[in-house]
C-alpha cells in the first residue's frame, strides 16, 4: 500500500524490506531478550498489574522503576505512546486505503472513490478514523469488556490477513516460474522463498487454529469465548465463498495471471523517470541526506 504513493517506489521499498529483518531483530528480539534479562518470571509488580490494562504492567515500565530513576518510567511511557501512535497511524493508512481500492474495484461503496486535490480519500480516511473512538469504551468497566471482545476478533483478522498475504505471495512466486520471469529482474527478492512464504503460511494457519485452544481443554469450555476467537474464521470463509457464488468470479491461476498489470509497470517506469530526474538535484543537500536517512 505503501508503494502505491511513494514518490520513488522501487528504491524506497527496496531498502524499506532488506532493512526490516534488522530492525525485526534490533526492536523485538533484543528487546525481549533484554526484558527477560531485566525482570524475572515471579517479579511481584508484573504479577500484580498483570490485566490491568495499564502502563504500570509493562515490563519496560517495570524495569526502569527498578532502576529508581525517577525520570526514565516516564520517558519509558512517552516513547509507548509514540509507537501506539505509530500503530495507529498505519492502522488508519492501510485501513483507508483499502476502502478505498475495493470501492475503485466495485467491492464497496463508491463514496470510498472520492479524492482531494492532494489525493487523499477523505472518506475513507474519515470511516476509518471513526473506528478509532472505539478506544474511549475503555473508560467504564462494562465497556471495556465489550472493547476486549474487539480486540479478539480484531486479533483473529491480523492472523487471516497474514494468510492472505502468504498465499498472495506464493501465487506471485509460482505465476513467476511459470512465465519464465527470473526473479532477478525485480527491484527485491526475498531471501530463502518460497520454504519461507510456506513456512509463514503454515505456522500463521496453525496459531489461527489455536487461538482459541484453551476452551477444548477438560472443564475449559465457554462459549463466548470459542465464538469470540473463531467467528472471523467463520466469517472469513463464508464471505470468500458468498463473493465466488455471487459474483461467478473464477480463480486465477499461476500461469494465467496479469504480471504486467494492463500497462501499469510501463506508466510507472515513465513516472518515475520523471521523479527521479527531478530528485537528482537534492540528493547533495541537507534535503537529500535528511531524505537518504529514512529510505
Amino acid at each position: 500500500m505503501a508503494a502505491a504513493e511513494a514518490a520513488r517506489p522501487r528504491r524506497v521499498m527496496r531498502k524499506a524490506y532488506a532493512s526490516y529483518p534488522w530492525r525485526l531483530v534490533t526492536f523485538f528480539i533484543l528487546g525481549a531478550l533484554s526484558i527477560g534479562i531485566l525482570i524475572p518470571y515471579n517479579d511481584p509488580t508484573l504479577a500484580a498489574n498483570l490485566g490491568s490494562g495499564t502502563g504500570a504492567a509493562s515490563p519496560y515500565i517495570i524495569s526502569m522503576t527498578d532502576f529508581t530513576i525517577p525520570i526514565l518510567p516516564s520517558i519509558t511511557n512517552a516513547l509507548i505512546m509514540t509507537s501506539v501512535i505509530s500503530a495507529g497511524n498505519n492502522l488508519v493508512f492501510s485501513a483507508s486505503r483499502t476502502l478505498h481500492g475495493m470501492s475503485l474495484e466495485g467491492r464497496a461503496p463508491r463514496l470510498f472513490t472520492k479524492c482531494n486535490r492532494h489525493g487523499l480519500p477523505y472518506n475513507a480516511v474519515a470511516i476509518s478514523l471513526s473506528f478509532c473512538l472505539l478506544a474511549f469504551l475503555q473508560v467504564s468497566t462494562n465497556s471495556s469488556t465489550v472493547l476486549s471482545w474487539l480486540v479478539g476478533i480484531i486479533v483473529s483478522s491480523y492472523l487471516l490477513n497474514y494468510i492472505g498475504t502468504c498465499i498472495t505471495y506464493l501465487h506471485f512466486y509460482e505465476a513467476l516460474r511459470r512465465q519464465g520471469i527470473s526473479r532477478d529482474t525485480l527491484p527485491y527478492r526475498g531471501y530463502w522463498q518460497p520454504y519461507a512464504g510456506w513456512f509463514a503460511l503454515v505456522g500463521t494457519v496453525v496459531m489461527t487454529l489455536v487461538i482459541g485452544f484453551e476452551v477444548f481443554l477438560q472443564g475449559q469450555w465457554d462459549v463466548k469465548t470459542f465464538f469470540l476467537d473463531y467467528t472471523m474464521l467463520a466469517g472469513f470463509v463464508v464471505a470468500w465463498a458468498g463473493w465466488k457464488v455471487v459474483k461467478g468470479t473464477r480463480y486465477v491461476r499461476p500461469g494465467r495471471a496479469d504480471l504486467r498489470g494492463g500497462g501499469l509497470k510501463r506508466e510507472v517506469d515513465e513516472y518515475e523517470s520523471v521523479v527521479e530526474g527531478e530528485a537528482v538535484g537534492v540528493r547533495m543537500g541537507v534535503r537529500g541526506w535528511w531524505n537518504g536517512l529514512f529510505e
